[in-house]
């Protein structure tokens, strides 16, 4: 991976006006510091894959500081700023973020992640955006490294900020940093999002991409959309084991239940949007003869009822209708369309398995995240994680069979390894105890399912000692994505606090 702009880097135009508080009420939260770069951080885009915006922005909020600035070939920003009086000495310590956002919006949301800037808003104890994503994920974290970098009241051994490009869509920053350029011994990862919980592992994961062709004809039908929409979608890590509705299946449980005995012809699905967030909507255009109408309007009627009943705790705002639409050109073979609604069904989502060492700890799952099928050819993705590179393979393999089984083709690819817990680690043992002294209680440790660049970092960089940390962020991936206020507070003197005290 690489970004082809990043030798034409300015400070002009386009990207100096991005520098705005987008909401000055947020902005002045406590702690201010960090709620303001928050809020300009928020001001660039940053979408996946499209960062030279937000890379620009760092690039110049680094060297306005005077700090030396370094982008690595792919994009990963380091900044490093030396250590206060009197703490030369002291280990040196990275503090880690990536810069890039999921884009998720309502459907009835218009906006434009290319071009806008995240729209926040104050909701009692949460920050949150209006119909997207908040972009806290990693955001919050982002901005408490620049917080710390500009600041000059915090008293810390010599800090490197490391700033990673691409997380969300294949971790290729952290992948491509390339060894001997980090001096630091310790990471600070900004990436867990309770408070005071500490992480010390993480799952593994890859990506699977399963592509199948089959066979068209004319169909003289009218058209008609059938939408999946209100889920509540979420992070397919940290929220898979909640049991939420995937849009792909239950379309897939849809389309099943209607085009069993010929009624319906199906002429394109599209479903999810981003392999690593739980898909919140599908939709599918078919064709239906109209004496066949109002049998199959009833039919999805009943079968939604029978699916809101199953989902009304986990998703009560389910909504699946049926209504016209543009006629397709051509619609699926009548046994291939039969086929794929099979292969869809029979292909795992979800826990395949918790972990027997961690107790409440997903060790195993997979999230049918995106389906797009049109013109003679479907593809269908998943993303698998697990804490056990074995068991990720093996599930993967599942979903192989089932495809190859089904006459199709299957890929692997953006493979990343897990972060092997160590609870001997000494920043461990340290963070701990601050946290006892500070708040009168222990801190939780934990691993979690989710996907951190801890991982891949050590592999470039054996020995590192490595924790992540941060404050309360519900529902990431999702534009129900809320930060807690008080939780950033209480993480932002942790940090300074584990910073002065670092020995």
């Amino acid at each position: 991976m690489s970004f082809p702009n990043l030798g034409s880097l300015k400070h002009s135009g386009g990207i100096t006006e991005k520098l705005k508080i987008m909401n000055q009420d947020v902005a002045n939260l406590e702690p201010k510091s960090l709620w303001t770069c928050f809020e300009r951080l928020n001001g660039v885009p940053r979408p996946s894959k499209k960062e030279e915006r937000v890379i620009a922005f760092v690039k110049k909020f680094g060297e306005d500081l005077g700090l030396k600035t370094i982008i690595d070939p792919v994009g990963n920003i380091i900044i490093r700023k030396p250590a206060t009086v009197g703490k030369e000495n002291v280990t040196p310590v990275v503090l880690q973020g990536h810069l890039d956002m999921v884009h998720q919006k309502n459907a009835d949301t218009k906006f434009d992640f290319d071009n806008q800037g995240i729209r926040s808003y104050i909701d009692g104890q949460w920050v949150k955006a209006r119909g997207t994503t908040l972009g806290a994920d990693n955001g919050i974290g982002a901005a408490s490294i620049m917080a710390v970098l500009e600041s000059d009241s915090i008293q810390h051994g010599p800090i490197e900020g490391l700033f990673t490009v691409d997380e969300e869509t294949g971790m290729t920053g952290a992948i491509n940093l390339q060894p001997g350029l980090l001096e630091g011994k310790i990471l600070l990862n900004t990436d867990t999002e309770d408070e005071g919980e500490l992480c010390i592992g993480c799952a593994g994961g890859v990506d699977t991409t399963a592509q199948w062709r089959y066979q068209q004809e004319q169909s003289s039908g009218d058209g008609y959309r059938i939408s999946v929409t209100g889920l509540r979608g979420g992070h397919s890590g940290v929220d898979i084991h909640l049991g939420r509705g995937n849009a792909n299946k239950i379309m897939n449980r849809v389309l099943a239940s209607i085009c069993y005995d010929r009624r319906v012809r199906i002429g394109r699905i599209i479903g999810g949007s981003l392999r690593n967030a739980i898909p919140r909507e599908s939709f599918a255009n078919v064709q239906i003869k109209k004496e066949d109408f109002d049998w199959v309007k009833q039919a999805i009627t009943e079968v939604t009822a029978v699916i809101k009943t199953e989902r009304k705790t986990t998703e009560p705002n389910l909504c699946i209708k049926i209504a016209v639409a543009d006629p397709t050109a051509n619609v699926m073979l009548e046994r291939d369309q039969q086929k794929f609604l099979d292969l869809v069904s029979a292909s795992p989502n979800g826990v395949d398995r918790m972990s027997e060492d961690i107790p409440e700890l997903v060790e195993t799952s997979t999230n049918l995240s995106k389906i797009d099928l049109a013109d003679g050819s479907a593809s269908v993705q998943f993303l698998t994680r697990s804490s056990v590179e074995s068991a990720r393979d093996n599930l993967s393999t599942k979903i192989e069979s089932v495809f190859r089984l089904g006459g199709g083709t299957v890929e692997h690819a953006g493979e990343y390894p897990g972060w092997n817990p160590n609870a001997e680690s000494k920043i461990l043992k340290q963070m701990k105890t601050v946290y006892q002294d500070l708040f009168n209680k222990p801190p939780k440790v934990s691993a979690i399912h989710a996907g951190l660049e801890c991982g891949i970092i050590g592999s470039h960089y054996p020995g590192m000692d490595m924790i992540s940390f941060g404050p309360t962020i519900k529902h990431p991936h999702s534009p129900d994505e809320k930060c807690h206020i008080p939780s950033v507070e209480l993480y932002w003197r942790y940090l300074t606090k584990v910073l002065e005290t670092i020995a």
